[in-house]
């Protein structure tokens, strides 16, 4: 193991147990992902009074809920799934993040170790600069105030693979390719998530098609009981348009050049049926 890893892992031990309470356990958030799985681990080094918990969001890929369960994580039923959500909101958007402040960002615990990392993204690197924040769910009271410790901020993707390896964590099925290899750039997250790029969520449409399925289901019931809003007239009750806009079309021009063709518009199930290879 290298010297840098080596301070890095001892400083994060040293950030969790000054947080330490004998009496009150620490949250640790747990996603089920390769920073949640490091984490974990190092809250077991540190030998701190903690729970592991991790937020059912009822779409996360295939195998996730069994490695949850094999690393002895608590797990979090929402009080309703993400498909429920959709037939009472509609379809997600990235501007329209319904699903993730009901499904993961609500308070458990006064206290939450999270897995976060500057080197993720551009966003976080600049959003997260100290290695704990305060923060609120909602309203800004006590009873809505959570202190976040973030013991890995500064760590890297190359960080994160050789303390996976010198330790021997075992994460989610997802990090491993057909030979067993483990793979630290790819990424866990829910199912064809809206804040993923368009290519990318396109192409988890093609590999989960019964997501295709479940989300227009659940569309046609928004529709079905949402008439009079703006989606509901926009898509006069068609399910199959309402998905084709929110996953094909990138912007209010290109669906206007859609909608106002001089062939007419397409048949939205039937190139969706053709698209993802299935039958609606």
């Amino acid at each position: 193991m290298t010297e840098r890893l080596q301070k890095k892992i001892y400083r994060a031990i040293k950030l969790l147990q000054a947080y330490n309470d004998p009496d009150n356990p620490v949250e640790v958030a747990y996603s089920g992902g390769k920073d949640s799985d490091v984490i974990l681990q190092l809250a077991k080094e540190a030998g701190i009074n903690y729970r592991a918990i991790y937020k059912n969001t009822t779409i996360d890929p295939p195998g996730t809920i069994g490695h949850v369960r094999e690393m002895g994580v608590e797990v979090l039923r929402p009080r309703m799934s993400f498909l429920h959500l959709v037939e009472k909101k509609g379809l997600p958007s990235r501007f329209k993040r319904f699903c993730c402040q009901e499904l993961k960002e609500y308070k458990v615990l006064n206290k939450a170790i999270i897995g976060v990392r500057k080197a993720e993204s551009r966003a976080r690197n600049n959003r997260y600069n100290e290695p704990t924040q305060c923060r609120w769910y909602g309203t800004k009271t006590e009873k809505n105030y959570v202190e976040q410790i973030l013991p890995i901020l500064d760590w890297t993707d190359q960080d994160v693979d050789e303390y996976i390896k010198e330790r021997g964590v075992k994460c989610a099925p997802l990090y491993y390719d057909d030979d067993g290899e483990f793979h630290v750039e790819r990424r866990l997250g829910c199912m064809c998530c809206p804040l993923q790029s368009h290519n990318k969520r396109l192409a988890e449409f093609k590999k989960y098609p019964r997501m295709v399925k479940a989300y227009i289901r659940a569309a046609q019931k928004y529709l079905d009981t949402h008439p009079d809003t703006r989606m509901g007239k926009e898509h006069k009750g068609n399910a199959y348009r309402f998905f084709y806009r929110d996953v094909f079309i990138q912007s209010k021009e290109e669906w206007d050049n859609v909608t106002t063709s001089m062939f007419g518009e397409v048949d939205y199930k039937q190139f969706l049926e053709d698209y993802f290879n299935i039958k609606l």
